[in-house]
């Protein structure tokens, strides 16, 4: 793992250095800022669909859903008048009860996740088109900024970004040294004391600095706060409790997961209800980004997600994938749209980019894991 996120550092080194020489404002605050917020939501979404994919199925409707929740708490807001806080919750109940209800379908009747999520993308799309009307629906009522349109215009005032980051910094510090704490005393190896040590320097270095960037245009943008909340509580999940042990175990082997006492339905209904609400809060800020609700919110952006899930080492067929792997998959595709961008790339050709990273990245971990 330690090998393939230096490969990953690497190929976002050099994406990076390419788009700097060709676009000199690649690097400037306001499109650091603006490309923060694009890696946020698609990351985002990302670390969902990682939950997924570890126990061996795929959701193909995300997309679609991204589109249809913020559809209908935008609906809700402007058509019905409800406050933003109960429309905005309206969508996450939506969210959680459709995602239960494929995550039980597929696992309870034997149906394969490709089956059922294709057919949600499908419904949800025509639903999603249905509760707009095929119309742009604002979220901003009467023009004024409000609790949903926030989620992507607030930004963190600088006093409180440098806490933010000191803070983060102090907790992997903690986490680090109370890991290996617990590493020694049950006699497992633990990493060089000098290499750990450069770990959480180059860290807090990248974070102490993405903090000083982004405070020179309007702050710490709060989508990449969500997700740092999302990706946290994903990684926690999925690395400090039976439930996310029982996901890689399903994985790697879903019969011997069965007989070794591994509740193998529970666990993959409660991977996509989760599933749900990520889905649910990537709807809400991709549609407060857009300023409104229309019908290509959420276009293709399942098929990212899934692109930054294989970039960044997660197997498609499931048991092996980290958080910090996906965070690099989506950064590396977040920066490649970004940069394309810039250049005035037209839209086929992005389209063209993005299918050849996905291909090549298929293939680096099919070479890999031979």
């Amino acid at each position: 793992m330690n090998n393939r996120l230096g490969a990953l550092l690497a190929a976002f080194l050099a994406i990076s250095l390419f788009f700097v020489f060709k676009v000199p404002d690649f690097v400037s605050p306001r499109n650091l800022s603006l490309l923060m917020i694009d890696f946020a939501i698609t990351a985002t979404l990302a670390v969902g669909m990682l939950l997924v994919i570890l126990p061996g199925h795929i959701d193909l409707s995300a997309g679609s859903g991204v589109g249809l929740i913020g559809g209908v708490s935008a609906v809700l807001m402007s058509n019905h008048g409800w406050h933003p806080a109960p429309a905005m919750f309206a969508g996450l109940g939506a969210a959680l009860a459709l995602w239960w209800a494929m995550g039980s379908l597929i696992v309870r009747q034997r149906i394969p996740a490709f089956i059922i999520t294709l057919g949600g993308l499908l419904v949800f799309k025509g639903l999603f088109w249905l509760v707009i009307g095929s119309h742009t629906i604002p979220i901003s009522v009467g023009g004024k900024p409000n609790l949903y349109s926030s989620l992507t215009t607030f930004y963190l005032p600088p006093l409180a970004g440098y806490a933010l980051a000191a803070i983060i910094v102090a907790g992997m510090i903690v986490s680090t040294i109370s890991g290996r704490t617990q590493r020694v005393a049950h006699g497992f190896p633990v990493d060089d004391g000098e290499l750990t040590f450069l770990r959480l320097f180059i860290a807090a270095q990248m974070l102490i600095l993405f903090v000083l960037v982004t405070n020179q245009f309007r702050g710490v943008p709060l989508p990449a706060v969500i997700l740092g909340a999302v990706a946290f509580t994903v990684w926690l999940l999925t690395q400090h409790t039976p439930w996310g042990r029982h996901l890689y175990a399903i994985g790697g082997n879903e019969e011997a997961a069965l007989v070794s006492g591994v509740p193998v339905e529970r666990a993959t209904i409660g991977a996509f209800t989760l599933m749900g609400a990520i889905v649910a809060l990537t709807g809400l800020m991709q549609t407060a980004y857009g300023g409104a609700s229309t019908t290509t919110i959420g276009e293709l952006m399942e098929l990212d997600a899934v692109a930054a899930c294989v970039i960044g080492g997660t197997s498609l067929k499931g048991g092996r994938g980290s958080v910090l792997g996906v965070l690099f998959g989506a950064l590396i595709m977040a920066c490649l749209i970004s940069g394309l961008t810039l250049m005035a790339v037209p839209p086929e050709i992005k389209y063209i980019a993005r299918g050849a990273v996905l291909i090549a990245a298929v293939w680096m971990d099919v070479k890999l894991s031979r």
